[in-house]
């Protein structure tokens, strides 16, 4: 053999070392960076099984899997190209358009709550607005509508995360990061999602086994528990849901008014959980969250309260005129060309 095929196969194996050591430290840097987003994470996954709940049960796989579909399209195809231009021509933009969508969760979570306490009210407000999807036809489509809507928000929570956990580098690796990531989080979530919402079908027909051995009565106790114990967990799961969106959202705002040099009510929610932390330090974990969520889920009460008479009186007004205007665009197109 050569000695130049033996210096360009050395190059080669030198090469697959490199190339070998920048995916081994582009999955640490991805995992790190989705440990970082897991908040985020969790809360997405309580909010999506409530977007299932009330159809056949063989709607609801597919209906994860529209969800599911326009979570990856809005993260690899929306989310990520954007984060990378906003990063490099305008970063000043990132931390606004973060606020924006806080205060859209804000504003979806307390509009679930407010539906629950002014049933009649609510229904006011929600036949004022303009529907979920432009061009709905069905519950079905208003529904997937509403969850991607609800994802875009949460997965460019994930994605900023993600992004400002990224060590400074190439836009290539910055890009494969946020790509290893998404798609990461999407399987989790959804997976987990569908696994929460068949869980019930599982203990069906667990239910059902004939076996008259002691595994069979283990197995058919697990699957009348899940049967008798599934549509409550349901129902916790999409309170669980609707408290995170407000929660979320109001960490979101407060984060956002801090890096704007508003830092009073983020110093204030920390300052409580701290305190409180200090007072029962074998829980000072768990407590330290748990205040910290309750300050951030106050302010999101407070931003959803203001933005749903918002909503109502002005953006909707707004919209239905920006509609109406669309129309007359076209016949004067129309006119035009004749």
């Amino acid at each position: 053999m050569s000695v130049g095929l033996i210096a360009l196969l050395d190059d080669i194996a030198a090469l697959a070392k490199v190339a070998a050591a920048s995916l081994d430290d582009i999955a640490g840097q991805a995992a790190k960076a989705g440990a970082k987003a897991a908040g985020v994470v969790i809360d997405d996954a309580a909010v999506t099984p409530r977007y299932v709940t009330g159809f056949s049960a063989a709607r609801e796989l597919p209906i994860i899997g529209k969800i599911a579909l326009g979570s990856l399209k809005n993260k690899l195809l929306i989310l990520l190209p954007a984060a990378l231009i906003l990063s490099l021509v305008a970063p000043q933009a990132i931390t606004p358009l973060l606020m924006i969508g806080g205060l859209y969760l804000c504003y979806e979570g307390v509009e679930k709550v407010y539906a629950l306490v002014l049933p009649h009210a609510a229904h006011a407000h929600e036949s004022a607005l303009e529907t979920t999807s432009l061009d709905a036809k069905s519950v079905e489509d208003e529904k997937v509508a509403g969850a991607i809507k609800t994802d875009f928000i949460l997965s460019a929570e994930i994605m900023a995360i993600t992004l400002a956990a990224v060590p400074s580098g190439s836009m290539f690796t910055q890009a494969l990061i946020l790509a290893v990531v998404g798609l990461g989080i999407t399987v989790l979530v959804y997976g987990g999602v569908a696994l929460i919402v068949k869980a019930d079908d599982l203990g069906l027909m667990l239910a059902r086994v004939r076996t008259a051995s002691a595994m069979g009565a283990f197995l058919r106790a697990i699957g009348k528990g899940l049967v008798t114990g599934m549509p409550y967990f349901l129902k916790v799961l999409g309170i669980v849901g609707t408290a995170a969106m407000i929660w979320v959202g109001g960490g979101i705002i407060v984060h956002g008014l801090e890096a704007y040099g508003i830092g009073g009510p983020a110093h204030l929610i920390h300052d409580a959980g701290e305190a409180t932390a200090h007072a029962i330090p074998v829980l000072a974990s768990v407590l330290r969250w748990i205040v910290e969520a309750a300050g951030a889920g106050i302010v999101g009460i407070v931003a959803g309260l203001i933005a749903i008479p918002v909503a109502g009186y002005a953006v909707s007004p707004l919209w239905r005129y920006l509609k109406s205007l669309l129309p007359r665009r076209k016949e004067a197109l129309a006119d035009g060309k004749k």
